[in-house]
């Protein structure tokens, strides 16, 4: 039987009410690599056990800005739009999908909100926080074209799934910082400091990278392996 992936989704406010949706990439990237998608309306944290009992596995997407008062923070000038009970939502969910065992995978927005629920630091704005960032991390170019490279920490997964120096493509202003915390560890970064990709320590429970494989992974067979990857961690229940 196919794992089911749960994915919290994004929730716009509209006219008529909340409007939840994911990006369609996303559910081809799960359908292909044998896994069953499953949307989830970030509403109410109540149901957060209901939905670790029931999904195999969960994928955190890209969205909005992360609201820095759930780690520490008051906004910058630069933070982007942001929404709290989405925030709220996600995390609960990161920590108790962790806390079960089930295995996840996270995608730009996805890796902070795995990183800050497992004790994570990030920039709000790494352009403008981080001395030294010099990388364009927010493309023009189109989503299927890959802009720059990322160095892999040797003898990781994300090393053994996409080799040393992958081609990535790029849509974020905010990163992690280095201080993942005691469970995760940095397993690759860009060539001005940046995160991009984090892995759980003692466990295969969590790979996480911070650009778009849902955009690359009909053209680059090394962006395939990291969904093939996720449904494979989860049948083996992390």
């Amino acid at each position: 039987m196919k794992p089911l992936i749960g994915m919290p989704t994004d929730a716009d406010w509209t006219h008529r009410g909340f409007k939840d949706y994911i990006d369609d990439r996303v559910a081809q990237g799960i359908v292909a690599a044998g896994g069953i998608p499953v949307m989830i309306p970030p509403h109410d944290v109540n149901m957060i056990d209901d939905y670790v009992a029931r999904c195999d596995g969960f994928a955190f997407l890209g969205g909005p800005d992360i609201d820095p008062t759930l780690f520490g923070e008051e906004p910058v000038a630069k933070l982007g739009n942001t929404s709290l009970r989405k925030d709220q939502f996600e995390l609960g969910l990161c920590r108790a999908a962790f806390k079960a065992g089930k295995a996840m995978f996270g995608i730009c927005r996805g890796i902070q909100i795995i990183g800050i629920a497992l004790g994570g630091q990030m920039y709000q704005d790494f352009p403008s926080q981080h001395e030294g960032a010099f990388v364009k991390h927010q493309q023009d170019a189109p989503a299927m074209y890959p802009t720059h490279h990322v160095t892999t920490v040797p003898g990781t997964l994300t090393a053994k799934l996409l080799g040393e120096k992958p081609y990535v493509n790029s849509f974020h202003h905010q990163t992690l910082k280095t201080d993942v915390g005691p469970l995760l560890k940095v397993t690759a970064q860009a060539a001005d400091g940046a995160v991009e990709a984090i892995e759980s320590i003692d466990n295969q429970l969590v790979l996480a990278v911070q650009w778009h494989p849902e955009f690359l992974f009909e053209t680059m067979p090394e962006e395939r392996a990291l969904w093939g990857n996720f449904v494979e961690r989860v049948e083996q229940g992390g």
